[in-house]
């Protein structure tokens, strides 16, 4: 059984009882505090304090402070009168009638307390589920507003490509009108540097048939012959001279023709690869259908420093026309970048397998994808493998003096490496 506490203090103001009740070394983390309008309970185990007012109280305004070994209970009075006891009083003869009454007065208190409890849980609950559905609205608004920037943001964006592709064609519209006016002006020239030497010799064999006509009659006046009839001169005319069709610049006899034949074969395959995706890729913009223009999309993402979205142009140019090399050459360079070695390596040796046949037109380019398998090959520390790239590009471009620093830094390492070992 609890033990009950007897020697607690009182006082009273005209509105407010301060009752003192003494925690005998009880920690306050062990105190537990009960008060309603008529019964307020202090139960710190082994100990217990009730008390069943006389007169009731504020319970919604009551306080309770813990310190110093003593816990303070404040009541505010429901009137504002001195009370002549502050718990009920017991006569001798009532003592079982009395008993029944704090039963009473105790069961109703505990009854009030857990619904004052439950109230307050609903309430807890409800501020909680509140709360939620105002975080979920601010979130679900917070979402919408990302979306719209989104959405703004791709729309900005496609009608900034819009306005490039457009810029871009009328470029070349203007390029090819200013070509074909300068080729046909050349055209206009050639035929009058033609024409006047004609000229000049039409003039001249009339000049001489006039010449020999007057001899003749004087001929003719002094012997009177019958004349004889000379042939019209020649009609002047423009001799067209053709050359045999060349792809590349170098002369015929200087170059070899089934090599660059079957390089020229792999190029319109390349161009006819366009629609193997069409199905697949029928959403996308006629510009986005364009290889060329992706190309030039993920040169300029490179440029900018953004290799993921020259990455994505590249992907995109490749599904179209995966025979192209230049794609897989670039891919690589962003691969570098963003060091992804094995990827690099892989596009850069796709690159030189379609630069196959070696023929003058692609040395350039197959210098750049050895170059850029090479340095994939040394970020990996497998130096043998890049310095064989390095070399290879090296006889392609022999007085690049970049190219000649790094090949010769790379064979350091492997002298070094090699010296280390032994």
């Amino acid at each position: 059984m609890p033990l009950i506490v007897t020697d607690y203090s009182w006082t009273q103001t005209d509105s407010t009882v301060f009752i003192s009740v003494p925690l005998k070394g009880a920690r306050a983390e062990r105190v537990d505090f009960l008060s309603t309008e008529e019964y307020l309970k202090v139960h710190y185990p082994p100990y217990l304090f009730e008390a069943f007012l006389s007169e009731p109280v504020d319970e919604d305004r009551s306080t309770a402070k813990v310190g110093n070994g003593v816990a303070v209970i404040t009541l505010p009075k429901c009137s504002n009168a001195f009370w002549e006891h502050l718990v009920i009083t017991t006569l001798n003869q009532c003592v079982s009638d009395d008993k029944e009454k704090k039963k009473e007065v105790r069961e109703r208190a505990l009854l009030k307390y857990q619904e004052r409890l439950c109230s307050e849980s609903r309430s807890k609950a409800e501020k909680q589920q509140a709360e939620k559905k105002y975080a979920l609205e601010t979130m679900m608004k917070l979402e919408k507003e990302e979306r719209d920037r989104i959405v703004k943001r791709k729309e900005d964006e496609r009608e900034k490509t819009t306005a490039e592709l457009a810029a871009w064609q009328l470029r070349q519209r203007e390029t090819a009108e200013t070509e074909a006016k300068l080729k046909l002006q050349d055209q206009r020239d050639r035929q009058n540097k033609l024409k006047a030497p004609t000229e000049k010799q039409e003039k001249g064999c009339l000049d001489g048939a006039k010449v020999k006509l007057d001899e003749r009659g004087n001929s003719e006046a002094k012997s009177q012959k019958t004349p004889a009839l000379l042939p019209a001169p020649r009609r002047a005319a423009n001799i067209q001279v053709r050359f045999t069709p060349r792809i590349f610049p170098t002369a015929l006899r200087e170059s070899r023709v089934p090599e660059e034949e079957e390089w020229l074969q792999k190029q319109a395959e390349a161009r006819r690869a366009g629609n193997a995706d069409v199905e697949e890729l029928k959403d996308l913009r006629e510009e986005e259908r364009n290889p060329e223009w992706l190309k030039d999309k993920g040169d300029k993402c490179f440029a900018s420093g953004d290799f993921l979205g020259a990455v994505n142009a590249y992907n995109l140019a490749i599904r179209l026309h995966s025979k192209i090399p230049a794609l897989h050459s670039n891919r690589a360079a962003c691969h570098l970048k963003l060091k992804n070695l094995h990827k690099a390596i892989e596009d850069a040796s796709q690159a030189l397998d379609l630069l196959t046949p070696a023929v003058p037109a692609n040395a350039a380019a197959r210098a750049r994808a050895s170059v850029r398998r090479g340095s994939a090959f040394c970020q990996l520390q497998l130096y043998a493998e890049g310095l064989q790239d390095y070399q290879a590009a090296l006889k392609l471009d022999p007085h690049n003096a970049a190219l000649q620093a790094d090949t010769q830094t790379i064979r350091d390492i492997l002298q070094g490496s090699a010296t280390g070992t032994h």
